[in-house]
């Protein structure tokens, strides 16, 4: 090492020993001492931010599979509710076709009565009317008004 070397080296340390002895290096670790803080306390603020964030996004996902559930059992419903009232509405279509068929065949059955009875009566009335005219040919005086009257009461009350 040469004397120059030694020298430089020797002032140096002695240069920095003052300036330790007055403070000059206190004041640049202090400096960096609360630099170091700050950076400690942004970190430490931005992991509680993200866990926040991350306890958001749980509890939307647990909210948005919640509502997912609730849709699934309100469509579940819905389809039950459409089914029975489908299947009701069968019912009562059914019912009420039975009913008109069977309101209809009455119908038809009444007619039919309505109609043999028609057919009797008017058949009565014809034979009643044969009666009178072979009578008033064959019988005549007050035995045929009286044969005549009891034939007309006769035939209508068995055809009736």
């Amino acid at each position: 090492m040469g004397s120059d070397t030694f020298w430089v080296l020797v002032a140096f340390v002695i240069f920095m020993a003052i300036l330790a002895k007055y403070g000059a290096f206190s004041g640049i670790v202090a400096k960096l001492d609360s630099r170091g803080e700050r950076i400690r306390s942004e970190l430490e603020e931005a992991r509680r931010l993200k866990e926040e964030a991350q306890k958001l996004v749980a509890e939307y996902r647990r909210k948005q599979h919640e509502a997912e559930a609730e849709a699934e059992a309100i469509i579940t419903s819905a389809k039950a509710e459409a089914e029975r009232l489908a299947a009701e509405a069968k019912t009562k279509l059914e019912d009420l076709i039975a009913r008109r068929t069977k309101m209809a065949e009455q119908k038809i059955a009444n007619a039919e009565a309505q109609a043999l009875a028609d057919v009797r009566a008017a058949a009565a009335d014809a034979a009643v009317k044969a009666a009178e005219v072979v009578l008033a040919a064959n019988v005549t005086g007050a035995t045929a008004d009286r044969l005549l009257d009891s034939a007309v009461a006769e035939v209508k009350s068995r055809l009736n």
